[in-house]
């Protein structure tokens, strides 16, 4: 293993779909020293735990299941001429751009010249969906779930409930069924399905009960069989016994590393970036899933080259500056938030994204409008749910003007 230097010139934290396929672009781009850094001991980030052939198409044109794909961007990174370093976890930023990591070796710090954070997003857990009960025993997101299992542990359960319909609900079904698992429900607090259509029938299909507009409540009990405590749609509660809770979706951006040193936006949970994926210290760039949760492995490869061509014309001096430019604001309860925040002065450039990101918080169907100063620059019709893809293309907002752009929905009946 080669020793971790005191000094390059980009620095990747992560190594999932975003910061490998960064790194390689990196190289290519003529970046210098590119170094990867991340606390998991194995590159490749969650999807090294699912053995679903549910990678590759847009990377390696064919399917792929976790572990292998996870693989070959490891080695695309290595062959490159990337370092990736497992087992390092950054423990803090400061300017210059300058890491404090600690190593089986001990802390030290590392100076770079730029340096790109893709530390992605995971599942919320028993304590912030502040579900009632005296323990989180047999309690476990998907992730958990998955690493568990592909570890060779023993089954955590035999009969769980399953809480969210997302699409990595779906994709816990299909785990649980590879292993002889076999959920009692799978509960949604919503009206529909929140995964696109057909996906929904999934739990019908395998047999498994689906109760829409339903939460959990609370869990009686410690260990083994339990009572789930289930609230309908007519608030009256009712029981539901299972040995353990499988908890999908409601994915949160890993941002505790940024708090302190960077901006970050409230509606999104991650940094507060401009289309170049740059943060408010710019020495810094971000990308993947730690944007805005949660968007597939393929589309956070993509976003992860695209911030490596950004990074790369950075240090020859080519981005426009980040001070000034158009901020993107977000009224209203239906638009969840807005992808990036910022866009420059002289906008689009190389790296640069070409569309803005929204999602909903709710089914929805109506006008996205975006206004200035109260006067309408731009509408179009949309029809969406919560946790669907919303793309707005940048190049007819007025970029290279300077102000705040405001976007919101004008809702009609569903």
């Amino acid at each position: 293993m080669t020793d971790l230097p005191g000094n390059c010139d980009v620095a990747v934290i992560g190594a999932g779909p975003a910061g490998l396929a960064a790194a390689a672009e990196l190289r290519a781009c003529g970046a210098g020293r590119v170094i990867v850094l991340d606390r998991a001991q194995v590159p490749g980030g969650g999807a090294r735990h699912c053995d679903l052939p549910a990678y590759g198409l847009r990377e390696f044109l064919r399917p792929l299941r976790g572990p292998a794909y996870a693989a070959r961007l490891a080695q695309a990174a290595w062959d490159s001429g990337a370092l990736i370093f497992p087992g390092t976890a950054v423990t803090a930023l400061h300017s210059g751009p300058r890491l404090t990591v600690s190593t089986p070796g001990g802390t030290q710090e590392i100076v770079a010249r730029r340096v790109l954070v893709c530390t992605g997003a995971r599942e919320s857990g028993w304590a912030e969906r502040q579900i009632a009960g005296s323990g989180a025993a047999g309690v476990l997101t998907t992730a958990e779930l998955k690493r568990r299992l592909h570890h060779g542990g023993r089954l955590p359960f035999q009969s769980p409930l399953l809480l969210g319909t997302e699409a990595v609900a779906l994709s816990a079904l299909l785990t649980c069924q590879d292993a002889g698992i076999h959920p009692v429900a799978v509960v949604e607090p919503s009206s529909r399905v929140i995964a696109r259509w057909p996906a929904g029938l999934l739990p019908r299909i395998l047999g498994i009960p689906l109760l829409l507009n339903t939460d959990l409540v609370g869990i009686e009990g410690e260990t083994g069989l339990r009572e789930m405590v289930l609230r309908g749609p007519d608030g009256a509660e009712r029981r539901l016994q299972a040995d353990g809770v499988i908890l999908t979706g409601r994915y949160l951006p890993e941002a505790g590393l940024l708090r302190g040193h960077l901006a970050l936006d409230p509606r999104t949970g991650g940094p507060e970036v401009d289309q170049f994926g740059r943060c408010s210290d710019p020495g810094y760039f971000a990308a993947g899933n730690l944007l805005r949760p949660v968007e597939t492995a393929s589309w956070c490869w993509r976003e992860g080259r695209r911030a490596a061509r950004a990074i790369a014309a950075s240090l020859r001096g080519a981005l426009p500056p980040r001070a000034g430019g158009l901020l993107l604001e977000v009224e209203g309860p239906t638009l969840k938030y807005v992808v990036p925040q910022r866009l420059v002065t002289r906008g689009c450039g190389e790296g640069a994204a070409d569309m803005l990101q929204l999602r909903v918080t709710r089914p929805v169907m109506g006008r996205l409008v975006v206004t200035r100063g109260g006067e309408e620059l731009w509408s179009g019709r949309i029809r969406s749910g919560p946790e669907r893809r919303l793309t707005l293309p940048i190049g007819g907002l007025p970029v290279g003007e300077s102000g705040v752009l405001s976007l919101r929905v004008d809702e009609e009946l569903l």
